[in-house]
């Protein structure tokens, strides 16, 4: 009996964001990947996330099992649920956007929008559709550093 659609694309986006994740583990000296065995914790479940990219401008903010999506043209945002998971380097985060799969990782390590002088402590990396975003993040208790107003 054929699994229905939904389950599918979650499935998928959940990958995604694994690969992702894994692609991002720690290197050894050698270059071997490190082994880790305890989730990334560096982010506490009710902390708000809100990410951020340039070219294009976007901006996402998490609250818990909720995602807000912003672009220039869509300053009111876009609302969608996701499911968040730690991977050994970072957070995960998956859900569905107007039918695209969307995959989002958080990963700590400081993180430039090159357009201001701020230093952020996340680095973000969304998979949207077809797109791919890259930008820097911060929490509510984690902030960024640099000019408020730039």
């Amino acid at each position: 009996m054929p699994l229905p659609a939904r389950p599918i694309h979650a499935l998928t986006a959940a990958l995604a964001c694994t690969a992702l994740l894994a692609a991002c583990a720690p290197q050894a000296d050698d270059g071997a990947t490190t082994e880790q065995t305890k989730p990334f914790d560096g982010i506490a479940a009710d902390e708000i996330i809100t990410l951020s990219g340039t070219e294009p401008f976007w901006g996402m903010t998490i609250d818990k099992s909720v995602a807000t999506y912003t672009t220039p043209d869509n300053p009111d945002g876009s609302v969608f649920e996701v499911s968040r998971f730690a991977g050994n380097s970072g957070l995960g985060f998956s859900g569905k956007l107007a039918g695209a799969d969307v995959a989002i990782t958080v990963t700590p390590g400081a993180c430039s929008d090159g357009m201001s002088d701020r230093s952020y402590p996340f680095t973000a990396t969304v998979k949207l559709g077809e797109d791919n975003l890259n930008g820097c993040g911060y929490t509510d208790k984690q902030g960024f550093t640099g000019d408020a107003a730039p």
